[in-house]
């Protein structure tokens, strides 16, 4: 029985007989407001290699009504099964298929989506299809190398928009009938349907006489917060930068970007048409590290018009290369376009991104940048830190390895053979290698088949005078974790060495020198045109942080960084250090203690927002769970009292005084530091310049609601001043984050014991439900957690599933009994491969935990 699996070797066969024209797809959406089933009907036109071959087409539905193959009407009992439909005795040659069925509208960002703004009661619909969800709104050959063009005709209640791939028609009698499209991918395919609000604008080139009409499109309830300005600016950038990048003209008819409701990621690249989550339309002031976030996703969608929907994968094995080449690019873009209002992105990526990456690969679950995807199932819970950070890392590298232009001139070269077409890895470094002259498969080998994640330190000696007397990179290869498959490998790197000293006028830290190098695929590799310098108080291997390694300081590089790391000049350099220490304390090299030192000492002259952002969480995230339980409540008090000082003293009205809101608010535990919370919610006390605007009320709410401070009572009332759908979700987690048996009992039963919850509200109360100062209280969940979880992973979708075997695991209890209870479970419960790589990462989470909370001891 292949439920709604489909293995790799399924697909192969299928597209070696399969040829796909057109598909024409008529969809009834005039009862969305109802809910409930739409009807889908799919004509599809097709070849085959083979007369009187069998094959299957993929679709998910509450009914089938009807399927005729070639004039031949069907037996629907017979022939429809699980997700597919049987296509038997299939004629050599062109073929045609109609399948007239009822498809189920969806609460859980699968398929067709639906969801209703507590602001206008309107229900407002979208698609969401990748990986394998198109099959939920219209029968098709789920595979992204069964490319065919797709022509949409929808019906619609009267004075709704429906927006798709190709460009808007107008409609006639609530019918709107879609251009064909170019020939795409199923999972790129989208519908947006409901009384949306929009703004449209165009991407002009006077050069070339090109003209792209722009679309921004969100909920009339989110209209006022809507800065479609900004997203405008932001997109024509894009198109600048990666038209002249890509030297191929943008290949759709149109470009619309869709703020949408309840979206599980943070965004997807329909062609012409992609959905974005809405929270990214701000209703309260966020810091600039949230506009630039924002500008990368959009950014990075962009980038996968060319990457990905133009030319698209054959398979699910290189969606690392889809995921890291628009990651790359979309950074790129933002350091190096002209005007880009964040040229430190960088900074941001080593900061935010390459952590992710370092974190994942350190996993039991770490795999190859080029996975082994053989089914459906492996590429669901591969969206991961190796697939996006550590791919988008490596292709950084590999570009300072081939250089900047010849990498882009292979990007050319590649995008005019294959367009509109399917590719594997080697048609890229084909071309890459066609362009810099570099050998890539050794270089490929080493660093997209294997696994794990290398270590590189400076040996350094000097003579009596501090003059550089050898110099060395020593490399080293840790053992892959526990359960991982492979052998630890040491692999090249394009680095750069950093040397740094103290300016005496300006107190900064600069870079006096700066060398570029290969370190070899060995265990030591020498730096000659070091050697004879004057030893610096900093040498930081990786600066400009071009390669994917752990970087270790030397002792004396150490010593200085850490009196001084809040004196680089330079934004990546410190963000290096930032990374390299919370490294550390992840790897039990470092005290949680010791880290909370470091950041107290060095926080205040951190400019960049982000960076002081990931410090606020990342010091959070030690005391919680790193920290020894003897020396947690001592370290929390220091820095809740650092967190109210910073607040007090940070400028008025800057982003700094808001995020130091925010970390107060996450952490304030005292009766005196609750009593801010609650005078500053009612007003009366105030600091200069912060607004306790809508979305820091439900901050502060919610950490008085986790104390035991507020009440349904408060809750409701905090409710009523936003009747939203934001409102709606945090008034539910702030319910979840009580801290009584009951509230905890009715959070648990409206996720686990029941299925009604969309998917957003229900991440809403798994975030409620889960405090780290709730120990003891949350305590007799482990075993509820692990008697339910096997049960709701068979009945649940993958997103609703994945979001309770993650979120509800009991990773905030950090002991023996818990890795011992998890492991019995896994020996006992014979979970699916997917259910197993969640849980055994989770693991890996309080296991590392144990081992930091012995280095605090």
């Amino acid at each position: 029985m292949p439920g709604t699996n489909l293995t790799r070797e399924e697909a192969q066969q299928r597209a070696e007989l399969l040829t796909v024209d057109s598909y024409e797809i008529d969809l009834d959406l005039s009862g969305a407001q109802e809910g409930g089933t739409f009807r889908s009907v799919t004509s599809v036109r097709f070849d085959s290699a083979e007369a009187g071959a069998e094959s299957f087409i993929d679709l998910i539905a509450d009914a089938v009504h009807e399927v005729v193959l070639n004039g031949r009407s069907l037996d629907v009992a017979a022939v429809f099964r699980d997700s597919r439909i049987a296509l038997a005795r299939l004629e050599a040659g062109p073929n045609d298929l109609r399948i007239v069925a009822d498809c189920a509208y969806t609460n859980t960002g699968e398929g067709l989506h639906r969801f209703v703004d507590p602001v206008d009661q309107q229900a407002y619909l979208y698609t969401q299809f990748e990986v394998p969800d198109a099959r939920r709104v219209f029968a098709n050959f789920e595979q992204p190398d069964l490319k065919g063009t797709f022509q949409f005709t929808v019906k619609a209640p009267t004075g709704w928009t429906v927006v798709s791939n190709s460009a808007t028609p107008e409609p006639k009698d609530d019918v709107w009938h879609f251009e064909p499209t170019p020939r795409i991918s199923s999972y790129i395919t989208a519908l947006i349907v409901g009384p949306y609000h929009s703004v449209h604008s165009s991407y002009d080139n006077p050069e070339t006489g090109q003209s792209v009409p722009l679309g921004i499109y969100c909920r009339p309830s989110l209209a006022e917060f809507l800065d479609s300005d900004a997203i405008f600016e932001v997109t024509r950038q894009g198109f600048d930068w990666f038209q002249e990048k890509f030297d191929y003209a943008y290949p759709f008819a149109k470009y619309d970007q869709l703020f949408v409701p309840e979206f599980n990621a943070g965004a997807m690249e329909n062609a012409g048409a992609v959905t974005i989550r809405d929270q990214y339309v701000f209703r309260s002031k966020v810091t600039d590290a949230a506009y630039e976030v924002r500008a990368e996703t959009i950014l990075h969608e962009l980038a996968h018009m060319w990457f990905g929907d133009l030319v698209t994968m054959e398979w699910w094995n290189d969606l690392w290369l889809n995921e890291s080449f628009a990651t790359y690019t979309s950074i790129a873009c933002q350091a190096y376009a002209p005007d880009s209002k964040w040229p430190h992105s960088w900074t941001t990526f080593a900061n935010s991104m390459k952590t992710w990456a370092y974190r994942q690969d350190q996993l039991p679950s770490t795999h190859p940048i080029m996975a082994e995807i053989n089914d459906l199932d492996d590429v669901l819970v591969n969206f991961d830190g190796i697939t996006y950070a550590k791919g988008a890392s490596v292709l950084k590298q590999l570009v300072a390895y081939v250089g900047m232009d010849e990498f882009f001139q292979g990007v050319q070269a590649y995008f005019k053979r294959h367009a509109f077409g399917n590719t594997r890895l080697s048609d890229l470094l084909g071309a890459l290698e066609e362009t810099s002259g570099r050998d890539l498969k050794s270089w490929s080998k080493a660093w997209l088949e294997t696994a794990g994640i290398n270590i590189l330190r400076p040996e350094i000696e000097t003579d009596e005078h501090g003059v550089i007397t050898s110099f060395a990179v020593r490399q080293e290869a840790p053992a892959l974790p526990a359960g991982a498959k492979g052998e630890p490998t040491l692999r090249p790197h394009r680095i750069a060495i950093g040397l740094y000293d103290l300016d005496d006028d300006s107190g900064k830290l600069l870079r006096g020198e700066r060398v570029e190098l290969d370190v070899v695929a060995g265990e030591s590799t020498q730096v000659p045109q070091l050697v004879g310098k004057h030893r610096p108080a900093v040498v930081l291997l990786n600066d400009d942080d071009l390669s994917y390694a752990k970087v270790r300081l030397d002792e004396k590089s150490l010593a200085f960084v850490t009196e001084h790391l809040g004196d680089f000049e330079a934004s990546l350099p410190r963000a290096l250090c930032w990374a390299s220490a919370w490294d550390m304390t992840r790897d039990a090299e470092l005290s949680a203690s010791a880290y909370l030192d470091l950041v107290l000492s060095g926080v205040a002259k951190e400019s960049d927002i982000g960076v002081v952002q990931s410090l606020q969480r990342q010091v959070k995230l030690a005391i919680d769970l790193y920290a020894a339980p003897a020396h947690r409540d001592a370290l929390l008090t220091r820095w809740t009292e650092a967190t109210l000082a910073h607040l007090r003293t940070s400028e008025p009205g800057s982003d700094h005084q808001l995020a130091w809101a925010r970390a107060f608010a996450a952490t304030a535990r005292t009766p005196e530091q609750l009593d801010v919370l609650d005078a500053l919610l009612e007003g009366s006390q105030t600091i200069e310049g912060l607004a306790v605007d809508t979305e820091l009320r439900w901050a502060f709410v919610q950490r008085l609601a986790a104390v035991g401070r507020f009440d349904e009572t408060e809750i409701a009332a905090e409710y009523e001043r936003d009747r939203t759908a934001a409102g709606e979700r945090h008034a539910t987690s702030a319910r979840a984050a009580r801290p009584t048996p009951e509230a905890k009992a009715e959070a648990w039963a409206s996720v686990v014991e029941s299925d009604q919850l969309p998917n957003a509200v229900q991440e809403a109360v798994i975030g409620g439900f889960v405090q780290t100062d709730q120990r003891e209280l949350l305590a007799p969940y482990t075993e509820k957690y692990f008697s339910a979880l096997k049960g709701v992973w068979e009945s649940r979708s993958h997103e609703m599933a994945q979001q309770i075997a993650v979120g509800l695991f009991p990773s905030v209890q950090v002991t023996q009994e818990t890795l011992d209870t998890t492991d019995a479970w896994l020996g006992s419960a014979r979970p699916s491969a997917a259910l197993t790589r969640l849980v055994s990462e989770s693991r890996a989470g309080v296991e590392r935990a144990l081992k930091a909370q012995a280095a605090d001891a």
